[in-house]
């Protein structure tokens, strides 16, 4: 009887779609509405809660350094959007070319720093962009006459160091998003436009990137929340949460500093509740601006 009631067409979708749930209320949806409650309180470890209403959030709006950790984030974001969308799609063009040799190699070779620890990386570019004259990137400027560069000391430089590292980790990750893509793209459709005298760059734009819509779409969503949630990179570049004068602080990186090292947990809540809307937001209105969420057109 039992076994009948969960084969059953009625209610076998819903048994299969149970575990998803259960997961999603468990481990979402109850740390939202944990998070959100304790945001609205004063809580530290070995206290007893107080409730302060929304008093986080107005100390929050007037609170510079999170002012400082946002505007690092955004841009951080913006140039990795800049940098990790459009070179890896070429990239995945060129590789995916039959005439390309060695294209194994390439994959191989783009992919494999995203295997590397991120502990490891950052420890690695922050010894190559360190203050001292032997350190790599000063000893090639060096070669140039350039003087030694406190690259981890400024804001642009320091912003510089943190993009190269992002850029040879993630390169090859989303290059390998786009080569999915090209898969599903038809040949036929580039030999069509070849025969009909289309040069390769209108093959590209023509062809190529309205088909890679999706994908493009995807990795979009996932670098949004990829440059808003960086954290570990920062930490590991700058060895430690205290950057100078917070150039390397990003929102993440706060929310670690109030929750975790001056044990403020109602106000590091806050700060994630803050992060999750603008996250929400920015990803939805792109979302909505690239037409995901329109209906499609009926034939």
């Amino acid at each position: 009887m039992f076994k009948k009631f969960l084969y059953s067409q009625k209610v076998a979708p819903y048994v299969f779609v149970l575990p998803f749930v259960l997961v999603f209320l468990i481990f979402w949806v109850y740390p939202l509405i944990s998070s959100f409650g304790m945001s609205l309180q004063k809580v530290t470890l070995g206290q007893e809660a107080a409730w302060i209403g929304i008093d986080n959030y107005e100390k929050l709006m007037g609170d510079g350094v999170f002012l400082k950790a946002v505007t690092n984030s955004a841009i951080y974001m913006v140039l990795t959007l800049v940098i990790l969308i459009p070179f890896p799609m070429l990239f995945a063009v060129l590789i995916n070319n039959k005439f390309m040799w060695a294209r194994e190699f390439f994959k191989s070779s783009f992919f494999f720093p995203a295997l590397t620890s991120v502990v490891v990386a950052g420890t690695i570019f922050r010894l190559m962009f360190g203050e001292m004259e032997g350190s790599l990137i000063n000893s090639f400027l060096g070669l140039f006459g350039v003087e030694p560069i406190k690259f981890l000391k400024g804001q642009t430089t320091g912003f510089i160091a943190l993009l190269a590292l992002a850029t040879w980790r993630w390169t090859g990750v989303n290059m390998l998003y786009f080569l999915s893509g090209l898969k599903n793209i038809p040949e036929e459709y580039y030999e069509a436009a070849s025969i009909d005298g289309a040069s390769p760059i209108q093959r590209f734009t023509k062809i190529t990137m309205p088909l890679l819509k999706p994908t493009t779409i995807y990795v979009l969503t996932i670098s949004i929340y990829a440059g808003l949630a960086m954290f570990i990179e920062s930490m590991m570049l700058w060895n430690g949460n205290n950057s100078p004068k917070n150039i390397g602080l990003t929102i993440v990186g706060y929310l670690y500093r109030q929750g975790i090292e001056k044990n403020n947990l109602g106000y590091a809540a806050a700060v994630g509740i803050v992060l999750l809307v603008i996250t929400m937001v920015i990803n939805l209105t792109q979302l909505a601006f690239t037409g995901m969420f329109k209906k499609e057109e009926e034939a």
